[in-house]
């Protein structure tokens, strides 16, 4: 077989595997969208890298955008397959790429606009403008291709191809994929043919997580396929994080008076600093001030955890013996309607507001941000990995003073904080622990390091060898490895 690295390589976003197996079946591990750089990323994600046409089927790890991002737009281009992942990742999918081709639309039309004020007189036969890559009948399209398998059941792709799920801790539904395929070995005596054991983790998430189970041992593979987006980095204690947050709320809005903005991903993030919150309010801890998940995403996503209560963790499980919602608190509202959600932007008292893009790139809480930004009163407060482009990445710069939001420079008088521990990636050691714990390392024949920047990658190399990992490497874009 060989593998195809197109996306993901030596950065975080564009998740994209193409695995070719000597039978001629092309399998493609996930379809991730690249994000992070506004309408510059609209040239790599047209670039598949690959034709649709001659996809065989997609093998989806879970549900968020730089995973799944461009599965509708390879349906418009082509692809007819079957796109195989868990119940929960295909309704978070339902929700998500539904959300991306809006945004999509939403952001054509501004950038579009720019270009006619930019070209007012257009040569003749001389288009500037841009399309989506993808609109809702796109995506309407693209979900009546999603087959659903429950964690641990081993089923059958093709004759010659077997594909298990298990809980990879990262997100509800979140799956490390391990595929068995029968061909010819080299290595083996007359070329004869075995099974040959490829998993991929996705991404992985925390050993101590509040709303899931930490991740599940996978079966043994012999070659592995890594996420690497903390391999350089540990985090902090779940408990510090906590207190982390509850100072955070308690120096902003009782002592400064003023508002909390957290940009948080409306799938994950969203739900564990609610649960957290939460739980500080059970306790009596939590000020009493407003919380706001400004977000109809977060609003939907929310109702998708609460139908899957056997995929949360036990702690969550256990909360729900005297808390029936553990999303849900006498202070807390979600907000939908655009109309209430502008009014925020003019709110003086004392508040929380979570609400997605969590890179800050997009959303409501771009315009949150821009209007509380030189309020040194407020504090906007960073729970998550910003790919460096991105605006969240951008704000943390020390010692920045100034910074462009919807194209007018802003002065930076609010608090800029940031807390690790929220992140829904394992670090390092947590990694190493997960997939030595999982693994036999000595009969894992190569590992390819994914899915991180790459000093992230080359240092989490480094560990895995450390850890007895043999042939291990960071590829790169485009890159094609024969096993």
């Amino acid at each position: 077989m060989k593998i195809q690295f197109i996306g993901a390589t030596r950065e975080v976003t564009g998740s994209k595997h193409l695995i070719t197996t000597d039978s001629g079946h092309t399998i493609l591990l996930d379809c991730g969208m690249y994000q992070g750089k506004g309408m510059e990323t609209d040239a790599a994600n047209r670039d598949l890298g690959f034709d649709p046409k001659t996809l065989d089927c997609i093998v989806l790890s879970h549900a968020h955008i730089d995973h799944s991002g461009l599965i509708p737009y390879v349906v418009k281009m082509g692809f007819k397959g079957d796109i195989y992942c868990t119940p929960a990742t295909r309704d978070l999918c339902s929700l998500m790429l539904t959300d991306t081709a809006f945004i999509q639309e939403q952001d054509v039309r501004m950038y579009n606009k720019k270009i006619d004020r930019q070209h007012p007189h257009k040569e003749k036969g001389k288009t500037y403008k841009v399309e989506p890559l993808y609109n809702q009948n796109d995506v309407n399209r693209a979900m009546k291709l999603f087959v659903t398998y429950s964690f641990d059941r081993r089923f059958r792709l093709f004759d010659d191809v077997l594909l298990t799920f298990t809980n990879s801790g990262h997100m509800l539904g979140g799956a490390v994929c391990s595929l068995e395929i029968y061909e010819n070995d080299a290595n083996c005596e007359n070329n004869a043919k075995r099974w040959k054991r490829l998993t991929y983790t996705g991404d992985i998430g925390r050993k101590h997580c509040h709303i899931l189970p930490s991740p599940q041992l996978f079966p043994q593979c012999d070659y592995l396929i890594c996420e690497s987006t903390y391999g350089d980095r540990l985090h902090d204690e779940q408990l510090v994080t906590e207190e982390e947050l509850l100072g955070v709320v308690e120096d902003t809005c009782v002592y400064r008076k003023g508002q909390l903005l957290i940009p948080s991903f409306s799938v994950g993030r969203t739900q564990e600093i609610v649960y957290v919150l939460n739980q500080l309010y059970n306790d009596g801890r939590l000020p009493q001030i407003p919380v706001y998940v400004d977000s109809p995403m977060s609003t939907n996503a929310t109702q998708i955890f609460r139908m899957y209560p056997d995929e949360l963790s036990e702690e969550v499980r256990d909360t729900m013996q005297f808390d029936p919602d553990p999303f849900g608190f006498n202070t807390l509202r979600y907000i939908t309607d655009i109309r209430e959600s502008k009014e925020l932007n003019h709110k003086e008292d004392p508040c929380i507001i979570i609400s997605a893009s969590g890179m800050l790139e997009a959303g409501r809480i771009k315009h949150h941000v821009a209007n509380h930004i030189s309020d040194p009163r407020c504090t906007i407060l960073i729970v998550g990995y910003c790919e460096p482009t991105t605006l969240g990445a951008r704000i943390q710069q020390p010692g920045l003073q100034w910074i462009s939001i919807f194209g007018q420079d802003r002065r930076i008088k609010a608090q800029i904080t940031k807390i690790e521990g929220f992140s829904g990636h394992g670090d390092y050691q947590e990694m190493i622990d997960y997939l030595t714990r999982s693994l036999a390392v000595d009969q894992v024949q190569r590992t390819f390091v994914v899915h991180g920047e790459e000093t992230a990658a080359e240092a989490y190399k480094g560990h895995l060898e450390e850890a007895g990992f043999r042939q291990v490497s960071v590829p790169k874009k485009g890159e094609i490895v024969e096993l």
